[in-house]
């Protein structure tokens, strides 16, 4: 940790709503004039699309278990550790992106000069100069295991867990309207990473200083089937503070209609306002950073 060089990791599973608190950092810094270094945690994969392919069909023929995206097999933990590291002694680090679709391939290919494919990643690159702060957003913000602690190199670690069924419609849905596949085929990725996600996902959010969770307030007992996501207005969202000093729950209360505390330190929120939580939590805790960090 640094409060020099302070880094953010949003950590959530893929299909949780990592994105959503994304969008809310990037409000509070476009409105705080915050200049964030942003690293994607799918850029810390160690193969491509076809190399992760082939793996799996590789163990898939030798009756093996597959590796998946959550696990070591498939990540480079240890730079992720390293990034967070060097970010926090020097203000600095390299970074890279990973190629998701053609539109992406033709903007990143025109700034490197390169012919990559979707799938594949760009060349290591310095960040700019002069930045805030270190802003991560993927699977493994917060992991630990016996070789990396990526954790505690993390000044404010935000976790984003749906119950998971929840989490299961959402991949659904993504993943058959945005990336072309079927629901069966979600359904084997899904099965795939079940060992990963015990050992390696579920575990950071004990680690988090700020844990969002959505519970939906509809039957999704069985989510292979379900035909839509619940809406915002159909979930409660469950916010848990690992340290509720860090929190004016008062405030909360009086600015949050419908709001109320479940334990001292967790707060639930209508789904509807979960936007407008995150914003009114997350402002204060990066204003305290970004002081610290001046002094």
């Amino acid at each position: 940790m640094s409060k020099k060089h302070p880094v953010i990791a949003v950590t959530g599973s893929s299909g949780a709503g990592t994105t959503t608190v994304k969008r809310a950092f990037e409000q509070i810094f476009r409105r705080e004039n915050i200049e964030a270094a942003v690293l994607e945690g799918d850029s810390f994969h160690s193969l491509t699309r076809a190399e992760f392919k082939a793996a799996v069909e590789q163990a898939d023929n030798n009756y093996q278990r597959a590796p998946s995206h959550f696990g070591p097999e498939c990540n480079h933990f240890d730079k992720i550790e390293a990034t967070f590291r060097q970010y926090g002694e020097t203000g600095m680090c390299q970074r890279r992106y990973y190629i998701h679709s053609d539109a992406e391939a033709v903007e990143l290919n025109a700034h490197f000069g390169t012919q990559l494919s979707p799938g594949e990643f760009t060349p290591w690159e310095d960040i700019p100069a002069g930045s805030d702060l270190l802003f991560y957003e993927g699977l493994h913000g917060g992991v630990r295991t016996s070789e990396v602690d990526i954790a505690r190199h993390v000044d404010l670690l935000v976790g984003v867990a749906p119950i998971v069924n929840l989490e299961w419609i959402q991949k659904i849905h993504r993943d058959t309207a945005e990336r072309g596949y079927s629901a069966e085929a979600v359904t084997q990725i899904i099965l795939r990473r079940m060992r990963d996600y015990v050992e390696y996902i579920c575990p950071q959010f004990s680690n988090t200083d700020v844990n969002f969770q959505r519970v939906s307030t509809v039957d999704t007992s069985n989510p292979f089937i379900a035909r839509d996501i619940p809406t915002l207005d159909e979930s409660f969202v469950v916010i848990r503070f690992k340290d509720p000093e860090r929190a004016d729950f008062k405030h909360l209360l009086s600015m949050i209609k419908d709001s109320f505390m479940s334990r001292r330190n967790t707060i639930v929120v209508p789904g509807g306002k979960m936007g407008f939580a995150m914003e009114l939590i997350l402002t204060p805790l990066i204003h305290e950073m970004i002081v610290n960090r001046n002094q």
